[in-house]
């Protein structure tokens, strides 16, 4: 059984025993969560939703939050002498899927 659910301006194929990262979402480690917009779910037949699947939810436990892999933003003009190097690393929430329900 898998669902696939939108958070964060992303979309994410989730089963059971998952551990995801997602957009940074200012919750506490160990406290539950509940992604409600479910796209589609697929328990031995496929249901899409339009845009969400009526009723289908998929619970989840907050394991903690970090940070990303620093990649290096670097911006360059040519014959100006314009140049400037950035770095940026992005937040993110590990979530441990518990339960689709559908």
């Amino acid at each position: 059984m898998y669902a696939i659910i939108a958070t964060g301006g992303k979309q994410y194929k989730v089963a059971e025993g998952d551990v995801i990262r997602v957009e940074k979402l200012g919750v506490e480690a160990g406290q539950a969560i509940t992604f409600d917009q479910v796209l589609a779910v697929n328990n031995g037949e496929l249901a899409v939703g339009c845009p969400t699947v009526a009723g289908a939810t998929v619970s989840a436990t907050v394991m903690g939050e970090g940070r990303g892999k620093k990649i290096i933003v670097y911006k360059y003009k040519r014959k100006t002498g314009y140049h400037k190097k950035n770095g940026h690393r992005q937040a993110y929430t590990e979530v441990k899927i518990d339960k689709i329900n559908a």
